[in-house]
């Protein structure tokens, strides 16, 4: 595995204002806190521009829908600044270009004990830290996995929500890194490939483009429905459905996806090679025409 120094940024929003992380404070009584009662989003800025923010602000809203979080602030923070405003704002503050951005939005400050009503005002932070990106030989190796023993329940809603109840996604993650590997990979309660610790999960056979489908407890990840855009636009057939567990370790080819790594080919499982081992032509493809898309949007 290769290690990555990344400097956290010295300047972060918090609740309509830009403020030194050492000066931020956060209610002990906050729900996110407390409970977990919250969510975020990962986000990627290149060259100072963050890459799919409507994308990732609809899904914050959808999940905030769904978890009844539907304060005013998903529309707008406070001071009439837009999230993307805000977001813009924190990078800038910090004089960053290429970043990791990480914006935080819980229940708020409430009473001590599990009742949402008593929260009358969101937390929203937004942190960013530069990014250092993965080297390019990584890409030529791929990530090792290893099967998690923990599984997705999907019929979980939070198992589709990006929530900050992230216990599950970090014990899997430290059970794989304990075993020299760079990501751990979940089946769902019945046994069917779900996702990563951190990621969505693709393979490729017999010329098929294969992932988990929303139903088998995956999150809509944005890097996997941006790379389903660009399998379809390119006349690849993709399919969105249960995948078992063999399908992944006769795969010709398989790489996994988020929106920091973007695609990560995937090359070995349990200690065994994924097709020759090394990353697939399908793989590199999809990378390069993602990455162009990034490019694309710069413009």
């Amino acid at each position: 595995m290769t290690s990555r120094v990344e400097i956290m940024a010295e300047i972060i929003y918090l609740n309509g204002q830009l403020i030194p992380r050492s000066k931020a404070k956060l209610s002990p009584f906050d729900h996110g806190f407390l409970y977990g009662y919250g969510l975020f989003e990962t986000m990627r800025a290149y060259n100072g521009h963050i890459f799919r923010f409507d994308h990732h602000l609809a899904r914050l809203r959808h999940s905030a829908q769904s978890l009844g979080l539907t304060h005013s602030i998903l529309n707008v923070v406070e001071g009439k600044q837009s999230l993307e405003t805000a977001c813009m704002e924190t990078l800038e503050a910090n004089k960053l270009k290429d970043a990791r951005l990480r914006l935080t939005v819980s229940a708020g400050e409430g009473d001590m004990t599990p009742d949402p009503s008593t929260c009358p005002s969101p937390t929203v932070l937004i942190t960013a830290r530069n990014l250092i990106p993965l080297p390019p030989e990584k890409y030529e190796s791929g990530f090792k996995a290893a099967l998690s023993p923990l599984r997705r329940n999907s019929q979980s809603p939070l198992s589709r929500l990006k929530s900050t109840c992230y216990m599950e996604n970090i014990l899997a993650r430290m059970a794989a890194r304990a075993a020299g590997c760079d990501e751990a990979i979940l089946l769902n309660e019945q046994g069917y490939l779900a996702e990563g610790s951190t990621t969505n999960i693709f393979l490729a056979s017999n010329g098929e483009l294969i992932t988990p489908s929303l139903e088998s407890g995956v999150l809509p990840g944005i890097t996997r429905e941006a790379v389903l855009e660009i399998a379809r636009a390119s006349n690849i057939k993709t399919l969105e459905r249960q995948v078992e567990l063999k399908e992944l370790i006769e795969a010709e080819e398989a790489f996994v996806t988020n929106s920091i790594l973007e695609l990560m080919p995937l090359t070995w499982f349990e200690g065994k090679p994924i097709g020759t081992g090394k990353p697939g032509q399908l793989t590199k493809e999809l990378l390069a025409a993602y990455r162009k898309l990034v490019d694309e949007a710069l413009q």
